[in-house]
C-alpha cells in the first residue's frame, strides 16, 4: 500500500461502477484512508474491458502500450507483476504480407525515424514527406483546431502512408475511421505514444484473460484493505441530501459516477439536467471481436495488420498461441464495426474467414480446418471521438463528480484514460470537501 497521508477526516464515499475508473477510484481513495462503497450492476468486474463470465475468453481483444503509466502502476499496487502478464514489444505495424514498420529500441523520435525511413510499405521520397509532417506537427506542439477530422489532418501526405499507416493507428486509437475521428485527439495520442519518451510505444500484449490483469486482483485488494464491494447491484437512484448523498437511500458523504454514460446520464438528470444531457449525447461506436481456431496456424508477429475494405472487416489479428494462450486461436478485430453490426454478426464471421484465407494461408491458415470460435460485439465500446466532440465534465454538484473515460480529458477511451479519470475524480472529491470542512470549522 502506498504511503499516503491521512486525511483529516476519513470520509464514507459511493463509487458507482466496477468497471477499470471506478476500480482505480476505489483504490485511490481507500489508499488516501477513506471508506469506500463500490457498486457494480453486472456479475464480474471491469466493465467494457473483462473476461466473458464462464470462459476463457475476453470480450475483445484488448492492448495496453508503454506509455499506459498509470495503468501499469495501478496493477502493481493490487499485486499483479506487469512484466509477467503482459508480453512488452516495441511496436510493430506490419502486414501478413512482410510489408510495414517496426520501431527499435531507443530514443521516441530516433527510432520513429529510422523505421519509417527502414519501411518497404513505401518509397524513400514518402517517407521523408511524413517525417516532414511529423516534424511539423511537432513544432505546433501537436495541437491542431478543435473541428479539424484526421483525414483533414493528413490530406496531404502518400496514398499508401494513409493507407498503412495513419488509418489503422487511427482506428485502433480512437475506435473512430480517420475521415470522421478528431485530429486534435489523434495529435495527442502520437504526442504521447509514439513520441512520449523511450518505451511509451511498446506494445504490451496481455498473456492472460483481462480478469487477472486489474478487475479480480484490484477487487481482491479492496476487498483485504475494507471496502464494501457489492457487485450485481444496479444502483437505481441518487439524491442530495443537505451535506450528504444518498444512494438508494444509503448515506455517504461524496459519490463517485465511474458508470457508462448512459447510467450516469440517467442518475445525474434529477441533479443536474444540463450535465445529463451532454452526457446523453454521446455517441458510441462498436468493436467486433471474432475468435476463430485453426489447428497449425502460427503468426510471424503476436500481432498483424490487415488490409481493410468493404470486404473485409478486420483492421489486425492476435496470436494467441504466441501470446501463452491456446496454440491456433486468433482474434480478429474489427473496429469502427458500427457498417458490420449492421450487416450482421454471422455474415462479419464468413467475412473474417473469406479475409483469413486471403491473407493469412502462408501462415498455416486452412479454410477448412478452421472454426469460429465465438463473436463479440461490444455494441458501445468506445464514444466516438470526432472534431470538435464537448464530453461532460468530471466535477457535477459538491460532493458529486463523474470518472471515465468518456469524461472530459485530452485522450480517447483507453484504459489508460478511464484509470486517470478514476484517480483524479478522488482528488478532486475529497480535497473540495475536506478544504470545505476546514473552512466551514476556522472562526469567524
Amino acid at each position: 500500500m502506498n504511503e499516503r497521508a491521512a486525511p483529516a477526516r476519513p470520509l464514507r464515499l459511493a463509487v458507482i461502477g466496477g468497471g477499470w475508473a471506478g476500480l482505480s477510484a476505489a483504490v485511490t481513495a481507500v489508499e488516501t484512508g477513506h471508506r469506500v462503497s463500490l457498486f457494480e450492476m453486472a456479475r464480474q468486474w471491469g466493465g467494457r474491458a473483462r473476461s466473458t463470465a464462464g470462459s476463457d475468453l475476453d470480450n475483445g481483444q484488448h492492448i495496453l502500450i508503454g506509455a499506459y503509466r498509470e495503468t501499469l502502476a495501478l496493477m502493481r499496487r493490487v499485486g499483479v507483476d506487469p512484466e509477467q502478464v503482459l508480453l512488452r514489444r516495441p511496436l510493430a505495424l506490419r502486414w501478413a504480407d512482410g510489408r510495414g514498420l517496426e520501431l527499435a529500441n531507443g530514443p521516441a523520435a530516433w527510432a520513429f525515424t529510422a523505421a519509417v525511413m527502414r519501411c518497404n510499405a513505401w518509397s524513400w521520397g514518402d517517407g521523408l514527406r511524413l517525417l516532414a509532417t511529423c516534424g511539423r506537427w511537432a513544432a505546433a506542439g501537436f495541437r491542431c483546431q478543435p473541428d479539424r477530422s484526421v483525414g483533414a489532418l493528413c490530406a496531404g501526405l502518400p496514398a499508401d502512408v494513409r493507407r498503412l499507416l495513419i488509418d489503422p493507428l487511427c482506428v485502433a486509437a480512437l475506435n473512430t475511421p480517420a475521415r470522421e475521428a478528431s485530429a486534435a485527439i489523434f495529435l495527442r495520442v502520437l504526442r504521447d505514444g509514439l513520441f512520449g519518451g523511450r518505451g511509451a510505444s511498446d506494445l504490451l500484449l496481455p498473456r492472460r484473460p483481462l480478469r487477472e490483469l486489474l478487475p479480480e486482483p484490484a477487487a481482491r485488494w479492496l476487498a483485504a484493505h475494507g471496502a464494501e464491494l457489492q457487485p450485481g447491484r444496479r444502483v437505481m437512484a441518487l439524491t442530495g441530501d443537505g451535506a450528504t448523498w444518498r444512494v438508494d437511500g444509503q448515506p455517504f458523504d461524496g459519490v463517485i459516477l465511474a458508470c457508462p454514460a448512459g447510467e450516469a446520464a440517467r442518475l445525474v438528470q434529477p441533479v443536474d439536467a444540463g450535465w445529463s444531457a451532454l452526457a446523453g449525447r454521446l455517441r458510441f461506436e462498436p468493436i467486433v471481436t471474432v475468435y476463430a481456431h485453426c489447428a497449425g496456424v502460427r503468426l510471424p508477429l503476436p500481432m498483424l495488420a490487415l488490409p481493410e475494405d468493404a470486404h473485409a472487416p478486420a483492421q489486425y489479428v492476435f496470436d494467441h498461441g504466441a501470446l501463452g494462450g491456446l496454440p491456433g486461436r486468433l482474434a480478429f478485430v474489427v473496429s469502427g464495426a458500427a457498417p458490420w453490426v449492421a450487416r450482421g454478426l454471422d455474415a462479419t464471421a464468413a467475412a473474417i474467414q473469406a479475409q483469413a484465407a486471403r491473407e493469412l494461408g502462408r501462415w498455416g491458415w486452412a479454410a477448412g480446418a478452421a472454426r469460429v470460435e465465438d463473436v463479440i460485439a461490444e455494441r458501445r465500446a468506445t464514444f466516438r471521438s470526432t472534431p470538435g466532440l464537448v464530453r461532460p465534465p468530471m466535477r457535477i454538484a459538491p460532493g458529486l463528480v463523474a470518472a471515465g473515460d468518456h469524461v472530459a480529458g485530452p485522450y480517447p477511451a483507453t484504459l489508460e484514460g478511464a484509470v486517470r479519470a478514476g484517480a483524479r475524480a478522488v482528488v478532486a472529491l475529497t480535497s473540495t470537501m475536506q478544504n470545505s470542512a476546514l473552512s466551514d470549522r476556522r472562526p469567524p
